[in-house]
């Protein structure tokens, strides 16, 4: 079950960090190894909500439902699940000065036999992760220059 975290600081504030992150659709900005992600279901974005997403890791193609596990002002958890794994993204957002330091954690659990594929997987996120802080943190200081690109998800 391969686990890594990064933490790192972004130039807006914690609202229009959490604002932007909680539409998982989103993901295709700002994680390299979402493909596509897709809301399917309707109404507010809040716990519960879920999207399909189709990501790329090891080469090989993977089909998720990812659901808003919990959403808080400072905390945003998505579980993505599929036959041969299950995922978690959490992402905590607090205040920096003006700014806002986030943690990225992503744990992996493989299932059935893709178990025998956690060593490798470690390695795999560890890359994906610091490929992910990159980005983030690209993707969220634009929007400190572009507020109005944060999207208005309620509360």
């Amino acid at each position: 079950m391969p686990t890594v975290s990064r933490t790192f600081t972004v130039s807006p504030p914690p609202t229009v960090v959490r604002d932007y992150l909680v539409d998982f659709a989103h993901a295709e900005q700002w994680d390299p190894g979402t493909q596509r992600c897709e809301r399917i279901d309707s109404g507010p974005v809040g716990e519960g909500a879920y999207w399909h997403r189709v990501s790329r890791i090891f080469g090989r193609t993977a089909e998720l439902t990812s659901t808003l596990d919990e959403l808080t002002d400072h905390k945003v958890v998505f579980v993505g699940e599929s036959r041969s794994a299950t995922s978690v993204d959490t992402i905590t957002i607090e205040p920096d000065g003006a700014g806002s330091m986030i943690t990225y954690e992503s744990e992996r659990h493989m299932h059935g036999t893709a178990r025998l594929l956690n060593p490798v997987m470690k390695r795999a996120v560890e890359r994906l992760v610091g490929d992910t802080e990159r980005q983030l943190t690209a993707v969220l200081n634009d929007l400190a220059e572009q507020p109005d690109q944060a999207g208005g998800a309620s509360r």
